[in-house]
């Protein structure tokens, strides 16, 4: 029994931890199916993106399972990354979103530009390109990423979180998460990001949750003293701080959450605390 347990546990430790989900492929009528690429992870997905990889590791990258479909000389690529979760996912997604993209009803949000179609859903966020322009081809690429969005489990909704940021000049499909260095401060991290223009004013607004009590006061006294100041304390606990590289900065915290509001002018408190009492009421 011994004498059979042990080469297992040998491959289990070489080849790593199994994974909640295989990736299989869904064939795709009159194309050819190839696989010929490995499995990538955190280790080696510079061999294949090379300098993106970076972002992708930050958003806590698992791996990648890649497969090209051939029909003469059309390719069809798909590229399957697998992150740690939903927020993950979205997080990397939303990165190289553009609004002016063709959005499509796929996964959680996916778009289709210029022969690739990308969406989310659950963990996973889906790559499929053509450079053909047949108009074949092009249908069959659309058939393909409903076929492996129909694979995938996971959630097929935006994050909930989403639902907080009031609807009010809100531009629509550039919210983002941030996972690392908000407004590029190392002490900040894992907020959601809305842009917002009401009439004149383009401003962002972030939201972080889940954040205690503790993490408020910590996060107002080290992003002060970043900025070598005094944070100004105005009622029910928001505060309005100056940031040398972001300018001012509106911050305000209740219950699990944090609001960080940048891109108005001092004098338009008002304004700023119109939108952070929305969120945090």
């Amino acid at each position: 029994m011994i004498n059979k347990i042990l080469p297992f546990l040998i491959l289990s430790i070489i080849s790593g931890p199994v994974t909640a989900q295989d990736i299989q492929f869904p064939p795709l009528q009159g194309f050819r199916l190839t696989t010929d690429y490995p499995v990538y992870g955190p280790d080696n997905l510079w061999d294949f993106i090379n300098g993106a990889a970076d972002t992708y590791l930050s958003y806590d990258f698992v791996d990648l399972h890649v497969a090209e479909y051939k029909k003469g000389r059309d390719v069809i690529k798909l590229e399957i990354y697998r992150h740690t979760d939903h927020t993950m996912a979205f997080g990397i997604y939303s990165s190289e979103r553009s609004p002016s993209f063709d959005f499509m009803n796929l996964g959680a949000q996916g778009y289709n530009a210029d022969g690739a179609i990308n969406f989310f859903k659950g963990k996973f966020y889906v790559k499929i390109r053509t450079y053909s322009g047949k108009a074949k081809t092009l249908q069959a690429e659309q058939a393909l990423a409903v076929k492996v969005a129909d694979m995938l489990e996971g959630e097929s909704t935006m994050p909930e979180i989403l639902s907080v940021f009031p609807s009010e000049g809100r531009m629509q499909n550039e919210e983002t998460y941030i996972n690392e260095s908000v407004l590029g401060h190392a002490f900040l991290s894992k907020a959601y990001k809305a842009l917002y223009q009401v009439g004149p004013d383009n401003f962002a607004i972030y939201v972080i949750q889940n954040a205690s009590a503790g993490e408020l006061r910590k996060t107002i006294s080290t992003y002060a003293s970043s900025a070598g100041i005094d944070p100004i304390e105005s009622d029910e606990g928001k505060y309005i701080l100056t940031d040398g590289y972001n300018g001012t900065i509106f911050l305000a915290g209740k219950g699990d959450k944090i609001v960080i509001i940048s891109g108005l002018a001092r004098d338009q408190a008002g304004l700023a605390d119109k939108y952070t009492s929305e969120i945090l009421r």
